[in-house]
């Protein structure tokens, strides 16, 4: 099991008095001592009611699969730090990535130290949020051994939680994409359910496309110019239950249409994002689009200097921090693509800058949670595995590369995109990053 196990020494717990309710998600930190017990934050949800929305949607988005499958489901991550709590999420199938942002103005409290962890759950603490009355005063302890939901009726048996590795890989997926978004339209509260009642009963087989018709959006299956490609466009009805809830709706997408996320607005310090892969049968943990970033090894003391520094600073943005620091984006580009391989960095949309999640500083999860550059390497480690054509027209390089039971031809460098004779790309024509015979053939001949 190469998963990282989180053990909680209690269940959550959500215990309810005459003044008001506890709501204690103490949690276990991967890169903690099993002997410390810090608190990460103490204090009052200002809008309990409306965090309690937004945790039982990220517990629906969990619950989720848009695939047929047989795999357990998994608890949210938890982030304090920077004035916030960020709580984010894969569906079971991995293709939806969810994250509940509680900034300063949703919380009355103290952050009194930063980490990462993960939340118990379980059906009896969504059953308790979805019992969290308008009114009602909750205040909200997360903690570094413990997770914790108490209740009236009942307490929550203790268990164990693992972070899937393919949880991490998506991360990776994630955040490469989130970066790489625009803006494309901002819709209102009456707009982002008009969207939503317009989505196609059942289940969408092909693409569709967001248009505003004047004011009113629509979902077309044929592309036009500034529409934006929605990918499993039925995955978006995880947001009904918050839509009548927000202040508006904003849509974002990558400029290839590979990936889009809908950031709901739902005031007072609260924001839920949730980000859509290509297509319901894609998981984002096979998107592979940070490899091409990934081929060139950076100097060890960089990433543990990148890595001290975005740990103390908590949150950054990356064009600001080339300018600072005197680096050529490409560099920063490879720092924020090794440090979030190894699950350290996440994107905030809304601010345009990445959050740092405190997980061990690991650099072997670079290689170990991606195989296909792992593979690429071991290809050069012989002389023959990799082979040159030639050189042609504006530097278009020709390699023949060794396969399980074949040689590939490969097409690297120049103006046109890397291409490969094998079956993953005569699948995904580069549309889910590039397969290991392009990268051997790059990392040899550059």
């Amino acid at each position: 099991m190469n998963d990282l196990t989180y053990a909680y020494a209690q269940p959550s717990t959500l215990t309810h008095a005459p003044e008001g309710a506890a709501l204690q998600l103490a949690a276990y930190a991967e890169n903690a001592p099993a002997s410390e017990t810090a608190c990460f934050f103490q204090g009052r949800l200002r809008d309990s009611w409306l965090a309690a929305r937004g945790l039982t949607t990220l517990a629906k988005v969990v619950a989720s699969r848009f695939v047929p499958q047989n795999i357990a489901l998994r608890d949210p991550i938890v982030t304090a730090g920077a004035g916030l709590l960020r709580f984010e999420a894969f569906s079971s199938c991995n293709g939806v990535y969810a994250r509940l942002d509680l900034g300063p103005a949703a919380l009355d409290g103290e952050f009194l130290s930063s980490g990462t962890t993960n939340v118990d759950f379980n059906e009896p603490m969504v059953n308790a949020l979805s019992r969290v009355a308008r009114a009602e005063p909750v205040r909200l302890t997360v903690g570094q051994t413990e997770v914790t939901l108490e209740r009236a009726a009942g307490t929550v048996t203790e268990r164990k939680v693992t972070l899937p590795e393919r949880w991490l890989k998506g991360l990776t997926a994630v955040q490469g994409y989130l970066a790489l978004m625009d803006e494309k339209t901002t819709l209102t509260r009456a707009q982002a359910t008009q969207l939503v009642q317009s989505i196609p009963a059942g289940t969408a087989r092909g693409d569709f496309f967001l248009v505003l018709r004047g004011a009113r959006p629509s979902l077309a299956p044929v592309g036009s110019p500034g529409a934006v490609r929605v990918g499993g466009v039925h995955r978006l009805r995880l947001l009904d239950g918050l839509l009548p809830l927000c202040e508006s709706l904003r849509v974002f997408a990558t400029p290839d249409g590979q990936a889009s996320a809908f950031v709901v607005a739902l005031g007072g310090g609260q924001e839920f994002v949730l980000a859509l892969s290509a297509a319901a049968n894609r998981g984002f943990s096979g998107e592979g689009n940070q490899l091409d970033t990934l081929l060139e090894d950076l100097p060890a003391e960089w990433l543990a200097g990148a890595n001290n520094l975005f740990r103390g600073n908590e949150t950054f943005n990356p064009t600001l921090f080339a300018m600072a620091h005197d680096l050529a984006p490409g560099t920063v580009d490879r720092l924020c693509a090794s440090l979030s391989a190894m699950g350290l960095l996440g994107f905030d949309l809304a601010e345009n800058h990445y959050f740092y999640r405190r997980l061990p500083f690991k650099t072997d999860r670079i290689l170990k949670l991606n195989p296909r550059l792992k593979n690429a390497r071991a290809l050069l480690d012989s002389a023959d595995d990799v082979q040159l054509v030639g050189v042609g027209a504006q530097g278009r390089t020709e390699a023949r590369v060794r396969g399980t039971d074949v040689w590939h031809t490969v097409l690297v460098g120049g103006p046109e995109p890397p291409r490969c004779t094998c079956q993953w790309f005569t699948s995904h024509q580069g549309q889910r990053g590039p397969c290991k015979h392009m990268l051997a053939a790059q990392l040899r001949f550059g």
